[in-house]
């Protein structure tokens, strides 16, 4: 069985296309107005409309309210919400148990210690994703989508108790080494298949899908 593959910050037809009949097991929408990716819950329905039932819609948010959230899942048949704030595990739980939608918590690494705080979500949230922290001095950071890759070894031969993702400065060319060197059972990928912020090419999704299913997924794949 191949890795999966989660592409992310999709916001037009095209993209949506491309990572559907490309085989990528999520499709990820962006709703944080800061992000080049962001799109609107009006904006996000019909592209959502586009993905089959088998594919994960993934809707990424950053510390969002509960007024928030709803008025996205109103608009959107969501299957997984994406937290890549400051969430903590009492908010993943709260968000899980009032919206009854599986829930990811991302967590942002840059030296070995920092992989401390996803214990705390084990056993509160369905999975985890693992993306790199931006730099103190880089300016206008995201959360996420910032073509930054941590130091891979620092998941080397790390097991975890529930289904988790690798992010940060992923390629279609440096995903082999990636996956062979954390052991990563999935990717999640955004910058790394677009032309500029926020502009998806769909060769380009199409290229990292296909070497996605080109490798053995090294362990249980999430969800």
């Amino acid at each position: 069985m191949s890795v999966d593959v989660k592409i992310c910050g999709i916001s037009t037809p095209e993209a949506m296309t491309a990572a559907v009949e490309g085989g990528a097991a999520f499709v990820g929408l962006v709703f944080y107005p800061p992000s080049p990716r962001a799109v609107t819950p009006e904006e996000a329905a019909p592209l959502a409309a586009l993905v089959p039932e088998e594919v994960v819609k993934t809707g990424l948010l950053v510390d969002a309210d509960d007024a928030t959230i709803e008025a996205i899942l109103k608009a959107v048949p969501l299957d997984l919400l994406q937290l890549h704030g400051s969430e903590t595990p009492e908010r993943a739980a709260d968000i899980k148990a009032r919206f009854g939608i599986r829930v990811m918590k991302v967590l942002k690494l840059r030296q070995e210690s920092d992989l401390a705080a996803a214990e705390p979500f084990f056993g509160v949230v369905d999975c985890l994703l693992f993306d790199a922290k931006p730099p103190a001095e880089m300016k206008n950071a995201l959360p996420g989508g910032n073509a930054l890759a941590f130091d891979w070894s620092i998941l080397a031969g790390k097991a975890f108790p529930l289904p988790w993702f690798l992010a940060g400065g992923l390629t279609a060319d440096n995903l082999a080494e990636a996956v062979r060197v954390t052991g990563a059972p999935a990717l999640d990928i955004s910058s790394g298949v677009e032309d500029a912020p926020g502009r998806k090419n769909p060769e380009k999704i199409r290229a990292f899908l296909a070497a996605a299913q080109a490798l053995e997924r090294p362990a249980q794949g999430p969800l």
